[in-house]
């Protein structure tokens, strides 16, 4: 597997993101995931293509320039890392890396003639385009972007030639639309669990469907994983908190329940900020969480001594 830092946050409304992926390093991430017996390569941090030319299609959104810059690179990096035999896992850095990671994923999966399919762990649907935005901040669109509305001029210097098909997405955990956001995701037919869903039915009733749908197509699946799908009760480091999230076990679940389904082929950590957690704390979560992805059982968990 190869680790991807993107120490972008140029898409948030804070500072603090950039650290991420040193977090994540700091946190152990490859060790845990050498000590499972894979192989861990680190390419380092990337840095963002630079067009002093790049201008946003209107005056709400932010730092359009330097988000166009990540963009571009993250989405060429994608593209080469799909092709070949890598599981990337790309840490962040805000969730706007995601403008980059699912789009370079999904032209890799075209290329191959199968089939994109998105997990998206949040508390936000992510779901706005340039023209529904209020706030402006770039990490709320990914989504939409990746799906293929309009209004995304600039990004990549040109309409995406490989979206992503919006019934190829699930949204789990989530607790915050917006009403602009809620009709675009109804009007293209976009999966959504909010947290009332896992309260009645549990993680495992939602997401089984999904997964057998994935393996039905024979495609390849991106899990975007933000640190505020956790309760921020036990993950508080990250800008957008939103209480009533995913609990220590149920995150856990998901992510045993994905790599018992043999389908996942990407991998975003995004939108830890370091300046915000409490001794690391977060930051070890989301790195026991990523172990659980690729195999770590209950029974490998290392124990406290008392």
């Amino acid at each position: 597997m190869v680790l991807v830092g993107a120490p972008i946050e140029a898409g948030a409304g804070r500072r603090g993101c950039l650290m991420g992926p040193d977090a994540y390093r700091t946190a152990g991430l490859a060790e845990n995931l050498q000590a499972l017996g894979h192989r861990v390569q680190d390419l380092g941090n990337l840095v963002p293509e630079t067009d002093a030319g790049s201008k946003p299609p209107n005056g709400v959104v932010r730092n359009f320039a330097e988000v166009a810059g990540w963009t571009r690179v993250l989405h060429d990096c994608a593209r080469q890392l799909g092709s070949e035999a890598a599981f990337p896992i790309y840490m962040g850095g805000d969730h706007a890396l995601a403008l980059g990671t699912v789009t370079g994923q999904a032209a890799s999966a075209a290329a191959k003639g199968r089939p994109l399919f998105v997990l998206w762990l949040d508390a936000h649907s992510d779901f706005h385009t340039f023209n529904s935005t209020e706030s402006g901040n770039l990490h709320g669109t990914p989504l939409a972007y990746a799906c293929g509305l309009p209004g995304f001029e600039g990004l990549l210097g040109g309409p995406l030639e490989h979206v992503v098909d919006p019934e190829n997405v699930e949204i789990l955990g989530v607790r915050s639309i917006d009403a602009q956001e809620r009709e675009l995701l109804v009007a293209h037919g976009v999966g959504v669990s909010d947290m009332r869903a896992i309260d009645e039915e549990g993680v495992a009733v939602l997401l089984k469907p999904f997964l057998k749908r994935v393996a039905d197509a024979n495609g390849l699946l991106h899990v975007s994983l933000d640190v505020d799908f956790l309760d921020p009760g036990i993950a508080p480091a990250v800008g957008t908190t939103v209480p009533g999230g995913a609990t220590f076990r149920e995150a856990h679940l998901v992510m045993e329940m994905l790599h018992d389904s043999g389908l996942v082929s990407s991998l975003d950590l995004v939108e830890l900020n370091p300046f915000l957690d409490e001794r690391g704390r977060t930051a070890r979560l989301m790195v026991e969480l990523t172990a659980s992805l690729f195999g770590r059982r209950v029974f490998d968990r290392p124990t406290r001594s008392y």
